[in-house]
């Protein structure tokens, strides 16, 4: 008898790792795509927006980043109800391929020196279906891999999810790191920037033939099987209180403190350094793969400890330290880059920045390693889809993708490198108050309910 449930055991693992590993890369995919548009920003305003003014070409190009990131909530909206009704499955296999189409054609965009007002125009045409994608992605494979997780170890299994934001920026900068030290500074602008999304073409056959071997969710299945599938799954949540609570706090206090978190951590450090810091680009992106590796373990150990203790606790220490800890870290940011750019800069500047954003990236992993599971958690099955990629892509969407545009505006408006900052502060003491009196436990619920 334990022989054969030792075995059940053991296949329903390696079920899990090749959902897992499907499900993991075609999210790295939607990830890499849309995040080498961020680490290029400040190549995209001379060559699309050109200005007079540095300041305002980096404004219009964090604008079009903020663009994509705006409509991501329609996509959560159409993509999320399709998922409901039709199933998990055909979403991804759509929002796979219009993310690659989109990126790929990024990479053969001519400039505005070639084409004059297309140039922007297309950009941010294109950019509208990265977002229309990533809205149907990024959730929708939150609740298809915690519905494949099963009981046990749910926060420690899908954390591996949260992984695929930082390795998609890893990837993306370490690859434009690499081209800027081979090539030449015209050539990585003539040509150089293009390669990065063309790599996506590649990444695209190889993520859409893994999807192609993905399975329906066993819960999705079961609800099929009863007839019990939603007909109108977004308006039923919206009539529902219950659901509609829950979705106001998944949008205010996970999605958005754990979006806030991410860009000031994985996004907008690098601008930081790179514009205000005035750091060299190189030794920027050095610095940012560092924090990146250092957050890969650190998600899975927070997913983890959310299987132990809770994912409220984890989820509000997380927001709690981002909101004491981020203006303090800017500001040390700030001096260290400062010693760095004297004449005889010393290393120890250097591993003091290190420290702090490896911290930063602590406080990021508290926050989004139980997300993955808690999206799921929160909701009932038959309209879990639409209720959990709505609120999390209008966070992501609306609060996250927006602030490093916000944040800089701020700084400009206030004429200082820092006081931009005090939007994300005050938002995640706004999350980390509501959390801590309204967000419930989900570790132990029944996803088939």
């Amino acid at each position: 008898m334990n022989k054969i449930s030792n075995l059940s055991i053991k296949k329903e693992a390696q079920t899990y790792r090749k959902v897992a590993i499907a499900a993991c890369f075609g999210t790295f995919l939607e990830w890499y795509d849309f995040l080498t548009f961020a680490t290029l920003a400040v190549v995209f305003g001379p060559l699309f927006f050109p200005s007079s003014d540095p300041a305002t070409g980096l404004l219009a190009s964090l604008a079009t980043f903020g663009v994509g990131m705006v409509v991501r909530p329609i996509g959560a909206a159409i993509f999320g109800s399709i998922g409901d009704r039709i199933g998990r499955r055909p979403v991804f296999m759509i929002t796979i391929t219009l993310m690659g189409i989109a990126t790929v054609c990024v990479g053969f965009l001519p400039t505005y020196a070639h084409i004059g007002i297309w140039a922007p125009i297309l950009l941010v045409s294109l950019r509208l279906l990265q977002g229309l994608s990533a809205g149907g992605e990024i959730g929708g494979s939150a609740v298809y891999l915690t519905e494949h997780a099963g009981d046990r170890s749910r926060g420690f299994k899908t954390s591996f999810l949260q992984l695929m934001g930082p390795l998609g920026i890893l990837v993306s900068t370490m690859q434009i790191a690499f081209l800027q030290s081979w090539l030449t500074a015209e050539e990585f602008i003539s040509w150089g920037w293009r390669v990065p999304f063309w790599v996506s073409l590649l990444l695209l056959l190889m993520a859409f033939k893994a999807r192609m071997a993905l399975e329906e969710t066993p819960i999705f299945l079961e609800i099929s099987k009863t007839e019990n599938k939603a007909k109108r799954p977004l308006r039923d949540n919206l009539r529902d209180p219950k659901t509609r609570k829950h979705m106001f706090l998944l949008f205010f206090c996970i999605s958005a403190g754990g979006a806030i978190l991410f860009f000031c951590v994985q996004v907008y450090t690098s601008i930081f350094l790179k514009t205000s810091v005035k750091l060299p680009p190189a030794l920027v992106d050095q610095l940012s793969v560092y924090a990146t590796i250092a957050l890969l373990p650190l998600t899975v150990l927070a997913g983890w400890l959310s299987d132990k203790v809770g994912r409220k606790p984890v989820v509000v220490s997380g927001l709690v330290l981002g909101a004491t800890l981020i203006l303090p870290a800017f500001e040390q940011l700030t001096l260290f880059g400062q010693e760095l750019t004297q004449v005889n800069p010393s290393n120890y500047p250097v591993v003091m920045i290190v420290g702090i954003l490896i911290g930063l990236s602590a406080i990021l992993a508290l926050v989004v390693g139980p997300q993955t599971a808690l999206l799921a958690e929160l909701f009932p099955a038959k309209t879990r889809n639409s209720a959990a990629t709505l609120p999390h892509n209008l966070a992501a969407g609306w609060i996250g993708g927006l602030l490093p545009l916000i944040v800089t505006w701020l700084n400009q408006r206030w004429e200082s490198d820092i006081a931009g900052l005090w939007y994300p502060t005050l938002f995640l003491i706004s999350g980390a108050v509501v959390a801590l009196v309204y967000l419930p436990e989900t570790h132990k619920n029944n996803l088939s309910q």
